[in-house]
């Protein structure tokens, strides 16, 4: 067993119930304390440890980290080390915060945990391509009803294939991010000419997305039987769309403009490594897929997730209910997917997985789906009515995995609407 992965391990540094930050998780991102430089951190129940200062103090020493590594405003380089390395990291932070504290890191403790209200959260990676995939039989499925044939939903290549399109990755943007309302055309009339300004169907899709950490040559393939060695961990992510600006621009090639003005990812990366536990069987996939996607074991995790939405001034109302099992396509089949024709990878890059939504009306992960096309206004705590989202409406992304007596999460991936400029 991963040594941080025990489920009877205990820290020093307080964790309280229900805490998303135990120290089985140990989950890496980027902050900055106060104006200093920003470095890489860990948290921990509500504190994020500084690994740049227990670098500079040879708590470290042995695992073969150069400082530039902790010591950056992204991860890349750290995650450039290889798995081998990262791992023996989050294994030596563990005994570090660990009850026994075989490193007398206690004392210190001052000097190296700040309270996570008290430090800004940064982009985490340098994101150099960023790719959306389309992978929730249960969403295609309900978007092909509601705009095609309800008896052909889905188009002929979704259950060959993981469809995905290239996204913008200079948009995305960290958790707490004020969301800019997109202008753009439309056409609100299907017999009218198109008009210009800002959406008026503004939606949120929740997904996660997973960073690649091994970089690939042109040419070269990954197995997908190898996917996950090339992948670092997972992240919330929300998919923001404009669904009036993506239904007249997406024929012949696709989403543009309707996606590319904003996506938000939460802070911290949940490392594969912390995931192991919760691992299960992705859904049955007929017809068999071609021997290239074909994988064996549990390759999903059981991460429940849930959207809620705060209208200005209101209080939050959940509006989402779903899990991350539930989807067709698996991590490893994407990967594999991605470089079958040879396109190569690069550190950082990030690849989500769609809306992830399940069987039922309120494991639907989008507005468009649970409004249903703007005819069934979703109630919110105050009595309010939304078909999509509003000025001043702040969407929340939560997830967490629970096995026991461990729970694991990612934080939260929120976003307030601004009026369009």
């Amino acid at each position: 067993m991963i040594y941080a992965n025990q489920p009877d391990l205990r820290s020093w540094v307080s964790v309280p119930a229900g805490s998303d930050f135990p120290i089985q998780n140990l989950p890496f991102g980027i902050f900055q304390y106060r104006g200093q430089s920003p470095g890489v951190g860990v948290a921990i129940g509500e504190h994020v440890v500084d690994v740049g200062w227990l670098h500079d103090r040879g708590h470290l020493d042995g695992l073969d980290i150069p400082v530039s590594a902790v010591k950056n405003r992204f991860l890349n380089d750290l995650i450039a080390l290889g798995k081998q390395r990262t791992r023996a990291l989050r294994d030596r932070l563990a005994r570090i915060l660990e009850t026994d504290d075989p490193f007398a890191a206690q004392r210190e403790a001052a000097q190296f945990l700040y309270p996570q209200q008290e430090v800004n959260m940064l982009l985490p990676v340098q994101i150099g391509d960023y790719t959306d995939f389309y992978s929730s039989r249960e969403h295609a499925t309900n978007v092909g009803t509601m705009f095609r044939d309800p008896d052909n939903a889905l188009l002929p290549n979704w259950l060959h294939l993981p469809v995905g399109y290239h996204g913008r990755a200079s948009s995305i943007v960290v958790s707490g991010t004020p969301i800019r309302r997109p202008n753009g055309q439309t056409r609100p009339d299907d017999t009218a000419p198109p008009v210009y300004g800002p959406s008026r169907l503004l939606d949120f899709e929740l997904e996660m997305a997973f960073i690649v950490g091994q970089s690939t040559t042109l040419g070269e393939q990954v197995a997908v039987g190898k996917a996950e060695e090339a992948i670092f961990g997972l992240v919330l992510f929300n998919d923001w769309s404009a669904r009036d600006i993506q239904k007249w621009e997406y024929v012949p090639l696709g989403p543009f403009l309707g996606k590319s003005f904003a996506s938000t990812m939460s802070p911290w990366i949940v490392t594969l490594d912390a995931l192991e536990p919760f691992r299960v069987e992705s859904p049955a996939q007929d017809p068999e897929v071609l021997p290239y996607l074909k994988c064996s074991g549990k390759k999903s995790f059981d991460i429940h997730l849930e959207a809620s939405l705060t209208p200005a001034g209101g209080v939050a109302t959940a509006i989402c209910q779903t899990n991350f099992r539930h989807m067709y396509w698996t991590i490893s089949q994407q990967l594999a997917h991605h470089t079958v024709n040879g396109c190569n990878l690069r550190v950082g890059d990030m690849m989500a997985s769609g809306t992830i939504s399940g069987p039922t009306p309120e494991s639907y992960g989008s507005m468009l789906e649970l409004s249903w096309r703007g005819t069934r206004p979703i109630v919110l705590s105050d009595g309010s009515e939304r078909k999509f989202l509003q000025d001043g409406d702040t969407l929340t992304l939560t997830g967490h995995c629970k096995k026991g007596n461990v729970r694991i999460g990612f934080g939260e991936a929120t976003g307030k609407i601004l009026p369009a400029r």
